[in-house]
């Protein structure tokens, strides 16, 4: 098991790794939208705070040498169903390639966060 880290992704604010590959697969912890230069979620829409969570998973997977082409499964959280098509909307330009997903909505997500999505995704060969 190999721990990965990049600084282009925000710091864990909990006891985990940022990802973990394992048998040639990467496992993501969740993403929310931290900037990761301040350290602060910067976008109060649901539209600012996916495009930064996908570009927080766009660096973990590229760290772990992955990307969101190579994704597998995905899993969504939304802290308000009735974001779902606006973030749909930014989801769809990073993973294009239409992984499996599960999407449900929960009572509330760390620091406040509108969404979270954690990726499992083959390792480029």
């Amino acid at each position: 098991m190999n721990k990965i880290y990049t600084k282009n992704a925000p710091e864990a604010i909990g006891p985990y790794s940022q990802a973990v590959e394992a048998g040639g697969m990467i496992y993501t912890s969740g993403q929310i939208a931290i900037n990761p230069e301040s350290g602060e979620i910067e976008s109060n829409d649901i539209k600012g705070q996916t495009r930064q969570i996908m570009e927080n998973l766009t660096a973990v997977l590229e760290a772990a040498g992955s990307s969101c082409d190579l994704a597998v499964k995905t899993t969504c959280f939304l802290a308000d169903i009735n974001d779902f098509a606006e973030f749909n909307a930014i989801y769809g330009e990073y993973f294009s390639s239409k992984p499996a997903r599960s999407c449900v909505a929960v009572k509330s997500l760390p620091k406040g966060a509108l969404a979270e999505v954690e990726v499992i995704a083959s390792k480029r060969q």
